[in-house]
């Protein structure tokens, strides 16, 4: 009893007469969750091999997404806790995204290099189902913005493909789950910078504004190709070869309008 007295002492815990009283009657109102961000991901695995590596090795990600016909969903790591899924990342300014976001994995092989290219993997009916029901889940729960449900290229452009130019995300979108431009504003400002592209600088500074870390340096580097190329796999997924062009300024220019 005396053991168990000064632990709750040491905790600060009510209840043992020679520990000091919790006091609970004045909550600050200064706070937010701990979840922000929402980072969809790719497993580049079976389901056999996913949770292995998920459950014993050295990354994990709070759930997992089968490719089972019911697209079974995986509970690994409690919404509570942190897992490492994110590595070095950044979104929105944040940096280190496993301790404030929900790593989603979803059980596809990602891609395969062939002789005449790259083949992607497309994600199945069943599995974009349970991820929309999932996601609508964790939102509505933690009051998660549209815009902070992103992808592992989106957070890491230099280091990170998943979820791959296959992935839904403008069918998310039309579940108010993440961003899309509209069409008919795309369609006018491409027009518009048909005639003359902005800047290296624009781009930059709107692709950072957007949440993607981007070198501010106004000129066309090698970072600077990657992250514009992580932002037309999301947004334009027939061409992401990070050149700048009217298409993707249209996008950029829409998408900051909304």
């Amino acid at each position: 009893m005396k053991s168990l007295c000064f632990a709750f002492a040491v905790l600060l815990l009510a209840g043992c007469a020679s520990g000091p009283r919790l006091n609970t009657s004045h909550p600050s109102v200064n706070y937010d969750n701990r979840v922000q961000f929402v980072v969809v991901h790719y497993t580049s695995a079976n389901l056999e091999r996913s949770l292995a590596l998920l459950t014993h090795g050295q990354v994990s990600s709070h759930y997992l997404i089968g490719d089972d016909a019911s697209a079974t969903i995986y509970k690994l790591v409690d919404e509570s806790q942190r897992a490492w899924h994110a590595g070095e990342s950044e979104w929105m300014g944040r940096t280190w995204l496993n301790s404030s976001s929900i790593g989603i994995e979803i059980v596809n092989p990602g891609y395969t290099d062939t002789p005449t290219g790259r083949l992607w993997y497309p994600y199945s009916d069943a599995q974009v189902k349970a991820l929309i029901v999932l996601l609508k889940d964790i939102s509505k729960r933690n009051g998660i913005d549209p815009k902070n449900i992103i992808g592992h290229s989106d957070i890491a452009p230099l280091r990170k493909l998943d979820p791959g130019p296959l992935f839904p995300w403008k069918r998310l979108a039309d579940e108010g789950l993440g961003m899309w431009p509209d069409a008919q504003a795309v369609a006018r400002f491409k027009l518009q910078y048909a005639a003359g592209l902005p800047s290296i600088t624009w781009f930059q500074e709107e692709l950072a504004r957007l949440g993607y870390q981007t070198p501010q340096t106004g000129e066309l580097d090698v970072a600077t190709r990657h992250v514009l190329a992580a932002f037309q796999m999301h947004f334009r997924p027939a061409l992401f070869d990070g050149t700048p062009d009217a298409e993707s300024a249209a996008i950029l220019r829409a998408l900051s309008q909304r």
